[in-house]
């Protein structure tokens, strides 16, 4: 199947049983595909208007006891920032597929992985959040439903970051029995509804969320406020609300950062790469190898939290990491900040619209080995 149609069917498998989207290609596919597929296993579609109503609506889903999703590309995405910082302080669940292509503004439809910075820091205030990165079919389908589950898990709003390659390859996928598939729910509130409080959270730091139209009163705020959901606490209390959306993401670094080491057991100089770079990284691979040049890749899965202590270990590891990305280097800092083993650290990036070439990336480990 396409990358864009594995998404649709890892949103299936996962529970996503609501859909609302405009088309932008080169994400398209995923709106197309998904009308169809949602009415098949009782679910809704809709079309928007624009992206703007679009997370609007998938909010609104979301409240109602759904699960919800949305996918798009960088300008859409950029329409949708401001509702998705509500839905971070709402703490409301959602998955948002980003369908990177060339920029800024419209750009070029061609692929791209200069969006890396912007899903990450394009809403205001400070937040925590999860996004991962895919580098195969097969991983738009298995990423899709693990993006589903932490959004359910953590009442965030939790981004797949594919591109207009990836979405438009085909390759054959094992997919399991959609019934079998384990699926994350929200926690609903425990205690009676005359003791609720819309944002009283326990040890897990993620309050318990009622549907709305059930027993409970709902309370969905979108400015910084108290368990009660009241406007204007004090200063502690904002500060005990920021903290809380910050450490129910941070407390599980042991768990969400996920990367594939490839060929590193003895690698003397790593290349640290993501997405469909990555796979042209691992053609270069094979052959520096045969050249005799010990060089393996570190390819993180989950861009945020960014793997900080992975790489640092990596840094320890290799004298020379290679950064190899589809834009200017926007991770290429992230490497930086977590080079506590001093590896010399180089940068190969690439932004015309094109997938990167295996020589490029074999000439930049050539020069170092």
């Amino acid at each position: 199947m396409q990358g864009n149609e594995a998404v649709v069917e890892g949103a299936i498998a996962a529970g996503v049983r609501f859909f609302a989207g405009y088309p932008i290609t080169p994400s398209t596919e995923i709106l197309e595909r998904i009308s169809v597929r949602l009415p098949q296993v009782g679910g809704k579609f809709i079309q928007m208007e624009d992206e703007i109503a679009s997370i609007s609506a998938v909010l609104g889903a979301s409240m109602g006891g759904v699960k919800a999703m949305t996918a798009t590309s960088g300008p859409g995405f950029a329409l949708m920032v401001e509702t998705i910082g509500y839905a971070i302080v709402a703490e409301i669940p959602c998955v948002v597929v980003e369908v990177q292509r060339v920029g800024p503004g419209a750009g070029m439809v061609f692929t791209s992985q200069q969006d890396t910075m912007s899903i990450r820091w394009a809403t205001p205030g400070g937040f925590e959040t999860i996004t991962l990165a895919p580098a195969s079919v097969k991983e738009c389908f298995e990423l899709t439903i693990r993006a589903v589950n932490l959004s359910e898990r953590f009442r965030v709003p939790v981004f797949l970051l594919s591109d207009a390659h990836l979405a438009h390859i085909r390759e054959k996928v094992e997919v399991p029995n959609y019934n079998e598939v384990l699926r994350v729910d929200r926690t609903r509130p425990t205690v009676p509804p005359y003791k609720f409080l819309p944002y009283e959270a326990d040890e897990t730091g993620v309050p318990g969320m009622p549907d709305f139209g059930s027993e409970y009163r709902c309370k969905i705020v979108a400015v910084l406020h108290d368990k009660t959901g009241k406007y204007g606490p004090s200063p502690e209390e904002r500060t005990f609300i920021l903290k809380r959306l910050h450490n129910k993401i941070l407390a599980h670094l042991d768990e969400l950062p996920m990367v594939e080491e490839y060929m590193l057991e003895d690698a003397d100089i790593a290349v640290f790469s993501y997405g469909i770079c990555a796979r042209a990284v691992k053609a270069a691979l094979k052959t520096a190898r045969a050249e005799g040049i010990k060089v393996g890749l570190m390819r993180p899965i989950t861009l945020w939290p960014f793997p900080k202590e992975a790489v640092s270990k990596l840094t320890s590891r290799v004298s020379d990491i290679i950064v190899a990305e589809m834009n200017s280097g926007q991770l290429l800092g992230e490497v930086e900040r977590a080079n506590e083993g001093n590896a010399n650290i180089r940068f190969v990036g690439q932004e015309d619209g094109i997938v990167m070439d295996p020589q490029r990336i074999l000439s930049a480990i050539r020069e170092v080995g």
